[in-house]
């Protein structure tokens, strides 16, 4: 073939991958992503993008829906609705145990104080509403076990676990941040207590289609989040202010809510997660066979 042709070839493949704008000028490549978040202070940094502009800034189009149910949410990743979503720790090692492709991009943080009943005398065994198999179940043995015995109600619908708590018919509950603040507004007590661990049990995880066929779009995403993170370093309000305004809150539990730490993209130690492994392994007698390296999706990380 002559070099000519070669060359008109090449300019008229590179032609192809440009988009020009109706009067003549270029526009950048826009890339686009759905995921699925739950109604958790997690997600702070993931709305306060949005609403700043940030994924904008990236030639980014975000579509994020707010599940307050996770079976649904879990569902819509299964069925390829979304490219990714906000999940614990649990579900995640029963999915990839369960033969669906999915991988972790960066932990997310989270709070999950205990709302305790009205006039709660203390006592040796306890009453307390938490889902399963769930993260609500690790925390509640993590924070709890050495100082009660637990009787666990398993009520699944975090609304109906705190009417129980609000009503009396259970000592405590694990209540998700900012739902939590909106019990303790009701006159419920709110006791937090300290992780012994660097991570909480959540997070950001997308598909291996996703990974593979929207790598730039992930890229940009995590670049997104880490400079919503960055600012909520520096005025926590900010996280404050969008949880309430986005979750349609009180305004009321604003200084009520407790806020975690939030660190900028990250993926869980493989120390961490041997640990909700173990953990996952006990309580369903199962033998989880997972790598490291089959969990997680480093690549998004910046490292600067």
């Amino acid at each position: 073939m002559k070099k000519s042709t070669i060359l008109i070839l090449s300019f008229l493949l590179i032609s192809s991958l440009i988009i020009f704008h109706p009067g003549g000028s270029v526009l950048a490549e826009v890339f686009s992503l759905k995921i699925g978040i739950m109604p958790a202070v997690d997600s702070a940094p993931i709305l306060l993008a949005q609403e700043r502009g940030y994924y904008a800034d990236e030639n980014l189009e975000m579509q994020i829906d707010i599940y307050t149910n996770a079976v649904n949410r879990q569902s819509a990743l299964q069925t390829g609705e979304l490219d990714g979503a906000m999940t614990d720790l649990i579900a995640f090692i029963n999915n990839v145990h369960n033969g669906f492709p999915i991988k972790i991009t960066t932990s997310t943080d989270g709070s999950f104080p205990f709302l305790v009943k009205k006039d709660f005398e203390e006592k040796e065994k306890i009453d307390i509403g938490m889902m399963e198999i769930s993260v609500s179940n690790f925390l509640s043995e993590q924070f709890l076990s050495d100082k009660y015995d637990l009787n666990k109600i398993y009520i699944s619908a975090i609304p109906a676990r705190l009417e129980m708590v609000k009503s009396g018919k259970l000592d405590k509950a694990i209540i998700p941040e900012p739902l939590a603040s909106m019990g303790e507004l009701a006159g419920l007590e709110k006791r937090v207590y300290d992780n012994e661990y660097d991570f909480t049990p959540e997070a950001m995880i997308f598909t291996e289609k996703a990974i593979e066929n929207k790598a730039e779009a992930l890229k940009r995403f995590h670049k997104a989040y880490n400079r919503a993170v960055k600012d909520i370093q520096e005025d926590d309000s900010l996280a404050r202010d969008i949880l309430i305004n986005k979750l349609k809150l009180k305004p009321e539990i604003k200084e009520l809510i407790t806020l975690p730490e939030y660190h900028l993209a990250r993926v869980p130690s493989e120390s961490y997660l041997k640990v909700v492994i173990n953990w996952v392994e006990n309580k369903q007698n199962i033998d989880v066979e997972i790598s490291y390296q089959d969990m997680i999706e480093g690549k998004f990380i910046e490292n600067d």
